[in-house]
């Protein structure tokens, strides 16, 4: 009896570790009361992440709405309220002017490979390491190749939303 219950055990907890869940993280909101400075701005948005079981590359997702001219989209290593550097890019340099975004934006998988600035050469979990001290952000920047820069929603390169990774 003694054996058929440790057969048991034994079982079950091979089971459970066969269906380990992979680490997810998401933004709180995408906005641009988050931004440093703060932007005057209707435009949201949302980032989800999944680590695979290896922890070797991520799959996001960016989502947007009401927003105008996107030129770029990064993760940075920094705390709510303080600027920090690039590390990851989600969406690539684009031209200026481009116009209303609204829904998915981006997909895709990164992974060590993909990291750049402080990042770039170390392993993935160092970003994951940052994602879940609640040290890294998404920021979604816009212009709207119209001088002079930062003249209100849609003109903002240095960022119009932003909002910090959690898991």
């Amino acid at each position: 009896m003694r054996r058929l219950m440790m057969f048991g055990i034994s079982v079950g907890v091979l089971m459970l570790a066969g269906t380990a869940v992979a680490k997810e993280f998401k933004t709180g909101g995408l906005n641009g009361g988050e931004e440093v400075p703060a932007r005057d701005t209707k435009a949201r948005g949302n980032a989800m992440f999944e680590v695979s079981d290896d922890g070797l590359s991520m799959t996001y997702k960016l989502i947007v709405a009401n927003i105008d001219n996107i030129i770029q989209a990064h993760i940075h290593i920094g705390p709510s309220g303080v600027n920090g550097p690039v590390v990851l890019f989600l969406h690539e340099l684009v031209a200026p002017g481009g116009g209303t975004s609204n829904g998915l934006i981006r997909q895709g998988t990164v992974t060590a490979a993909n990291l750049v600035g402080p990042l770039a050469g170390h392993p993935l979990s160092d970003l994951i390491s940052a994602m879940s001290a609640g040290n890294a952000y998404v920021n979604v920047h816009t212009n709207d190749g119209v001088a002079p820069i930062n003249t209100g929603p849609g003109d903002f390169p240095g960022g119009e939303i932003r909002g910090q990774i959690r898991d």
